[in-house]
């Protein structure tokens, strides 16, 4: 798909039209959808059809109106970034989001892999045969230790496990190999406030999610350190990533975030409204999601 018959074409034609308002937003990013139906069946793995995959996007659309009012360009961007990535977007799987964002002064479409996306792409690089991440409560028997004799034990407390105080991540690879990483709620905090712009944003996931979020970010640490191939590392470097340029490889997309937060910040890396964030389940259904589901 080269890029200038995209940007140049559709997205053009459709910014040219002037489809501001709500309404008009949604036709027109419904009808780019539709449009590039050829590109998303060409970039997706076997198991997801092109069919499927474009009613999750609408789906994700009614769900989350606010997806209609973001640049034509970013959320067609964020959308070829979850189809070549072979994930689910706004599913109750959780692998991956898209998400509005005030970028650049303007509502825009963030790609967001879930830490279940990160699992599943890691099992996917074919190197790793098992990858997971728990969380640590006070009263919980656990033990680790560094140096050239790594060893963790972990025995979750059988009840009255008590507060969270530590998440960690492992893995094991094909060829005998295994690693953790361990790191305290207030190491995961600090992480935040280091390397997410929304960090301290009443709306921030680390605000409303900070489970997910935390094994997220243990997820990404333990696989530092993982023996994995340079394409599963450019698959999680699209994580957090606004990306307008539609291309063949999005991986190779520059990230044009700039995320201003204040107190009209629209949140990120959440799942829709209507998706309990820890158990998937989805909560109502609209007539969206009915349509999804009688093409799964």
């Amino acid at each position: 798909m080269a890029n200038g018959t995209v940007k140049g074409g559709m997205i053009k034609q459709a910014q040219n039209d002037k489809m501001a308002t709500t309404k008009d937003g949604v036709k027109s990013i419904k009808q780019l959808v539709f449009q590039m139906k050829p590109q998303i069946e060409k970039a997706l793995p076997s198991v997801l059809t092109g069919e499927r995959f474009s009613r999750m996007v609408l789906t994700a659309m009614s769900t989350n109106p606010q997806l209609t009012e973001c640049t034509p360009n970013s959320f067609l961007g964020a959308m070829m970034q979850a189809a070549q990535l072979g994930v689910e977007p706004n599913t109750p799987l959780g692998q991956a989001y898209l998400i509005p964002y005030r970028n650049h002064g303007q509502l825009e479409c963030q790609f967001q892999l879930g830490y279940k996306g990160m699992i599943d792409l890691a099992y996917r690089s074919g190197e790793i045969i098992s990858i997971s991440a728990h969380e640590v409560c006070e009263n919980d028997d656990f033990e680790y230790e560094l140096g050239l004799d790594e060893k963790l034990r972990h025995k979750p407390a059988l009840k009255d496990r008590g507060a969270v105080i530590l998440y960690y991540a492992v893995f094991r690879t094909k060829a005998g190999g295994k690693g953790f990483a361990v790191m305290s709620v207030d190491d995961i905090k600090n992480h935040a406030k280091k390397y997410s712009r929304s960090a301290n944003s009443s709306f921030s996931p680390w605000s409303t999610n900070f489970d997910a979020m935390a094994k997220k970010t243990v997820i990404k640490q333990v696989l530092k350190y993982a023996p994995i191939k340079t394409e599963f590392v450019r698959a999680i470097a699209s994580d957090e990533t606004i990306k307008t340029n539609i291309s063949e490889n999005m991986t190779d997309e520059p990230d044009e975030t700039l995320i201003t937060v204040d107190a009209e910040e629209i949140p990120a890396d959440v799942p829709p409204a209507n998706v309990d964030p820890e158990t998937g389940e989805i909560k109502e259904q609209n007539e969206g999601d009915n349509e999804q589901t009688s093409l799964m």
